[in-house]
């Protein structure tokens, strides 16, 4: 059980809400914004000591009953649930394995839409020959450019114009995903990211969980020219990769500078 991280999670979730949110009078002047610990633990049924030492760290390992009360309490989504779930009851990182043959047939079949493939941690480990027309052919590129999280905080980035929006919803994807700490290449990337970009750290420090299906991605391509592309993010069953495909509204220019690149 990652004490610390649930602990910092429950007091992010608590900070956020209002009494009103809960039904409770605002009961006087607040020091700090959010819901008191008394009130958490009094929605969700359990001692306040109890709650506390959950917050501090340093509590026992929170009954299934707990964990569903708190996440009523603290108005849980159900990616933000599922997150403290996993936080109670850690499943060790899966070993890798390669990309199912059937992904890469489908990737072939793709042949007007760009799509690609990334694993747990952001890694690109497979790609069409779309994606290559819109973003360049990954195989050149050194590993550390394959990393599509590297490359929404690299500030150089001039292309994307929405690269901040992405870069806060991939993080909440990442930590959605369950896999930090226990996963060592996710792991290894976040303390990565920590120490190299203050826009990640902050990001990371909000404890934002939500499990991305959907992306807006705009970027300007110098033969396609300005294109706002939806991604949907397909998981595979039953392994840590992922399919993104692109594509545009029909009868945009969007859609038209895809035939471009067709072509």
């Amino acid at each position: 059980m990652d004490r610390v991280e649930l602990g910092g999670f429950l007091r992010s979730r608590r900070a956020r809400l209002h009494p009103a949110d809960v039904g409770l009078a605002p009961g006087g002047r607040r020091q700090t914004p959010g819901l008191r610990r008394t009130e958490v633990a009094l929605l969700a049924g359990i001692s306040v000591d109890y709650y506390v030492r959950l917050e501090q760290g340093r509590g026992p390992q929170p009954s299934d009953q707990v964990l569903t009360a708190l996440g009523r309490a603290l108005r849980l989504t159900d990616d933000e649930h599922a997150y403290l779930l996993r936080l109670a009851r850690p499943a060790p990182a899966p070993s890798p394995r390669p990309v199912p043959a059937n992904v890469l047939r489908l990737l072939d079949r793709l042949g007007d839409v760009p799509a690609m493939v990334i694993d747990a941690g952001y890694d690109v480990v497979a790609w069409n020959r779309m994606l290559v027309a819109l973003i360049g052919d990954p195989a050149g590129w050194p590993p550390r450019r394959r990393n599509r999280l590297r490359r929404l905080f690299d500030t150089g980035d001039t292309t994307t114009g929405n690269r901040l929006d992405l870069a806060r919803l991939c993080v909440a994807d990442l930590r959605a995903s369950g896999r930090y700490p226990a996963d060592p290449a996710v792991r290894a990337l976040v303390d990565e990211l920590l120490e190299e970009s203050p826009e990640f750290a902050r990001l990371w420090a909000e404890r934002e969980v939500v499990v991305q299906r959907t992306l807006t991605k705009r970027t300007v391509h110098p033969v396609a020219g300005p294109l706002e592309l939806d991604c949907e993010i397909l998981a595979v069953p039953g392994h840590e990769h992922r399919l993104l495909v692109y594509t545009a509204a029909p009868g945009t220019p969007s859609a038209e500078g895809l035939k471009r690149l067709i072509a």
